[in-house]
Order: structure tokens, then C-alpha cells, then sequence
């Protein structure tokens, strides 16, 4: 029986042919990140899964959907099997074990949308309007669900289309993952009116709706573009070290450690006035704070340079339940006294805390040094005394709601320091400063980054990269920014459009399973 004859449902197996378009769809979504960074095919890279789906039911969809998912995400996060194998010290299949782990839950925000679309559609909801909404809406939940990881949501693949992305200062990230996957909708109507078996009408009103909403989004962008940067200049100075991950925790390797970047920094201000020199996250690999040896060294150096000096180091507070380890950064006037501490509030799950150890005790975190940091309060913007700057501690840069928090806390300059190492030469540095990108452009304040290993990076407010090391190379990169406004509809009211995306989800999701109950 054809079932196509009355709009139902094949229930026979799916064909290999439709699992490999749901691959391909995978594939093509891994390529539109860095690297490769081929951003034009995120906006056809779902078609092939959309042709696969067809008219397939919801737990197809589901099915085709995860491949589709797990694809992608395999071949964007094979980089975490470098670190817990090399740095974790795991053996590979227990790596490869965690490593498909997360691989399999991230694929859910692929599968489900697709799922809650298919019943949307049995329920007269077009895919034009839902499949849009249900990937935002999950996209953002996947940002803050089980403490959030919201590394490649889609619309970062198009950090370089500077024209697009200025739109992020209303929408966040998350305008482009909706308009991207707008446009994969319209271009698989538009192929099935073509060539499909079932004729039927070209999606008429949605490719209008796409052409609009592109239009205004580059007519946005160049707009933006062109408006001149007018807050005061600030001079920066990034120290990229590029100590080695083997010795970084060594006692034995402090004094060289110490030695590099006293050197570099010395190098950096000879270049002419600086009003900020930047070390990386754990630069100074002691606690500062009570360090005999090495304590004095920095606070000289930050007199000796007459410049603001920020690093990164390990400290500690005492309370009534014990002691206290943070991973923080450290802002030296130049008189070289400390003025400012700011502390990593969120922290990254099994490298800098063991959730849930109590009940898992025999799990231990992957970083070396210290033992289980614990997450800093408030965003706590430091004054250099020639503008306020919010430090993003290493991943820290992903959670836009963190740099959101410090811009409205008045921090006009946004500084990212990190530890790249883990990554080695992969993709990963260059998807972590692509994130970083849409920070800068969300609350109009450039964004300088000083990275161990690379990619330390000045970033400006439009979210143009100005100038970029390389990887694993001592390097000083020293430029000028300007102050930002920080008065951005996005900075006074954040992720409003993502939310309400999520909202009307949860709308689509009532209407598939009200059909459901109504059909039973």
C-alpha cells in the first residue's frame, strides 16, 4: 500500500540511502566550522537530512536526526580524546567511551527539534515557522541545561561574515542559527517543489520572509559597520608565553616560567605607552597571594613597566567551612599593588570540579595543580584606572550571559585570558576564538584575548579581528582599542529573543502531542 495516497506515515525501516543523507548533513555542519570554516555550507547543510525526513513519522525523524547530530559533533569535538588521553591520562577506550557520551547527549538538540517538527507538521504546523524556532529554542536550553555548553551553536560558523553578525547586538548568537536554518528549510521546498514526487508548491511566502530578513540583516550589518568608534583609546599589550602543558604545573619550571613573561613584558612596553600588559589564565602557576619567591618578582615588574598588569593565578579564600581554591586573575597597579581580583564563576565540569563528587568518588578532575576550584560569586569588573575591563577566564568566553554580566556591571573593555594547550594543534583554539568573536559584537566592547599557546587575539567591537598569533609561538601582540558603549538592546536585555524562541517550542511540542491524544 502506498501510504503517501493518504499523507501517512511509511512505517517500513528507513533506507541506508536516507541514514547517509543524514551523515552528510553531519558532515557538512562539522566543515562550516573552524577548521575548516567553510561558513557558506551551514546554509544548505541540513538539507540533505530534510530530504531524508520527508514524510517519514516523528520517530524516524528522531532517528535521522541523530545521526545527523552525532555526526557533526563527533567531527567537532574529536579534540576532548586529545586531552583526556594526554592530560587526563585516561586510556583511549575509556576516552572514546566519555568522549561518545557527550557526543550522543549533544546530538539530542538535533534530534528532538527535528522530532517536534515532524509532529508539529501532522498537527498543521508549518516547518517553515517551527523547524526555525526549534533549533533556537533547544540551542538555547542547550546553553545552561546540566550547567550548559554552548559550544557551536550554529550561528557561530559565521564569525568571519562581519556584515551578518552585527545583528547579534539584538539576537545574539542565536539570530544567525535562526536564519541559517530558515534558509535550510526554504531551499529544500524549494528542491522538493522542483524535483520531488509529490509537486507541491514552492514555498512562495517563506522565501520572501528569507530574502526580508536577510536583507535587513545585512542592511543592519553595514550599518553598524559604518558607525565610528568613539570611546577613548586604550593600548593593550598581550603576553602569549606558550609554556608547555607538561611543565606548566612544575615548581621546578616556576622560575622560568616567571622569567618568560617578565621578558616578553619588558619587550611589549619598549614598543611605546601601554595602559594594559595581559599574561594568560595561570600564568603565575603559585598562589600569589602568599608566594615568597615569585610575588615580589611580578609586583616589581608592574613597577618597573609603570603599567596596569593582569594575569591569571590560583587563589584561595578561608571561611568558616575551610579553605577555598579559585581560578582567578590578578590586576597589579603600576605602584605594583593589588587592586582588583576577579574569580572564574563558571567553572568547566571534571577539569576544574567533580559534580557530584560526594556520590562519584573514585572520578577525578582531569586538570593538574590545584585541587577542585570553586566558582567565584559576581562578575567584578577591575579598574586600570584608564577604563573598566571584565576577565573572561578560559571557556568563560562561551557564556555570553557572563560577559552580558560584566558589561553591565561597567566594564567597557572585555579581556578573555585562557589555556589553549590542552587542545594541541586541532580545531579547538580556532572554535574557542570564533565564540569569542560575537562577545564583542553582542555588547559593543572590543575583546582582547592572551592565550598561553595561541590564539591571543584583539578583537573590536564590530567583531573584527585585528590581529591574531599563531599557535604555539612566544609572541607580543600589542594594539590599540577603543572603549565600548556597552548600550546594546542585547546588553539590557540579553537573550530575550532565544527565550521566546524557546517558549513557542514548548507551544509547537503542546500542539504535536494534543494531536496525538486527539487521533488515540
Amino acid at each position: 500500500m502506498d501510504y503517501r495516497r493518504f499523507n501517512m506515515p511509511d512505517f517500513n525501516a528507513i533506507p541506508r540511502r536516507d541514514y547517509l543523507l543524514a551523515l552528510l548533513s553531519g558532515v557538512l555542519v562539522a566543515l562550516s566550522f573552524p577548521k575548516p570554516a567553510l561558513s557558506l555550507l551551514a546554509w544548505f547543510a541540513f538539507v540533505p537530512l530534510l530530504l531524508a525526513l520527508g514524510k517519514k513519522s516523528p520517530k524516524k525523524a528522531f532517528k535521522l536526526g541523530f545521526v545527523c547530530g552525532a555526526t557533526a559533533f563527533a567531527g567537532l569535538l574529536y579534540w576532548l580524546n586529545i586531552v583526556m588521553v594526554t592530560y587526563g591520562k585516561l586510556h583511549w577506550s575509556v576516552s572514546g567511551c566519555l568522549y561518545l557520551l557527550l557526543v550522543a547527549y549533544l546530538a539530542l538538540f538535533v534530534a528532538v527539534p527535528v522530532w517536534l517538527m515532524r509532529r508539529g507538521e501532522l498537527a498543521g504546523v508549518s516547518s517553515l515557522v517551527s523547524l526555525p524556532v526549534l533549533w533556537v529554542g533547544l540551542e538555547y536550553l542547550r546553553s545552561f541545561l546540566l550547567s550548559g555548553f554552548p559550544w557551536a551553536s550554529l550561528g557561530y560558523s559565521q564569525f568571519r561574515t562581519l556584515p551578518l553578525i552585527q545583528v547579534a547586538d539584538i539576537t545574539g548568537v542565536y539570530g544567525l542559527s535562526f536564519a541559517i536554518v530558515l534558509a535550510n528549510v526554504v531551499v529544500y521546498r524549494i528542491l522538493r517543489g522542483l524535483f520531488g514526487r509529490e509537486r507541491e508548491g514552492y514555498p512562495t511566502a517563506g522565501a520572501v520572509v528569507l530574502l526580508v530578513l536577510l536583507v535587513a540583516m545585512v542592511g543592519y550589518g553595514f550599518y553598524r559597520l559604518r558607525q565610528p568608534e568613539e570611546g577613548k583609546p586604550f593600548r593593550v599589550a598581550l603576553i602569549q608565553g606558550n609554556i608547555s602543558q607538561d611543565v606548566k604545573w612544575d615548581p621546578a619550571f616556576q622560575e622560568a616560567t616567571v622569567a618568560i613573561y617578565e621578558r616578553l613584558s619588558r619587550q611589549a612596553v619598549a614598543d611605546g605607552e601601554t595602559d594594559l600588559v595581559v599574561w594568560p589564565e595561570s600564568a603565575a602557576p603559585f598562589f600569589f597571594q602568599n608566594d615568597t619567591t615569585y610575588t615580589p618578582r611580578i609586583r616589581n615588574l608592574a613597577r618597573e613597566l609603570k603599567t596596569p598588569l593582569v594575569f591569571g593565578s590560583p587563589a584561595f579564600e578561608q571561611d568558616d567551612r575551610g579553605k577555598h581554591y579559585l581560578n582567578s586573575a590578578f590586576l597589579l597597579a603600576p605602584t605594583g599593588e593589588a587592586v582588583g581580583r576577579s574569580d572564574k564563576i563558571h567553572l568547566v565540569p571534571f577539569g576544574e570540579y567533580v559534580p557530584l563528587a560526594r556520590f562519584i568518588p573514585f572520578v577525578h578532575k582531569l586538570v593538574e595543580g590545584i585541587g577542585d576550584f570553586s566558582p567565584g560569586e559576581r562578575a567584578i569588573p577591575l579598574d586600570t584606572g584608564k577604563g573598566m575591563i571584565g576577565v573572561l577566564v578560559c571557556f568563560e568566553g562561551i557564556f555570553p550571559e557572563l560577559s552580558r554580566a560584566y558589561v553591565q556591571a561597567g566594564a567597557r573593555v572585555l579581556v578573555n585570558i585562557s589555556n589553549d594547550a590542552w587542545y594541541k594543534r586541532s580545531s579547538a583554539p580556532y572554535q574557542h576564538l570564533s565564540m569569542t568573536v560575537f562577545r564583542a559584537v553582542e555588547n559593543r566592547v572590543p575583546l582582547v584575548r592572551a592565550t598561553n599557546t595561541g590564539i591571543t587575539a584583539i578583537i573590536d567591537c564590530r567583531g573584527h579581528v585585528r590581529a591574531a598569533t599563531r599557535l604555539f609561538q612566544e609572541a607580543v601582540l600589542t594594539g590599540e582599542v577603543r572603549l565600548g558603549t556597552g548600550a546594546t538592546f542585547y546588553s539590557r536585555y540579553g537573550d530575550l529573543f532565544a527565550g521566546l524562541c524557546l517558549a513557542v517550542s514548548a507551544v509547537v511540542g503542546v500542539l504535536g502531542f494534543r494531536r496525538k491524544k486527539s487521533q488515540g
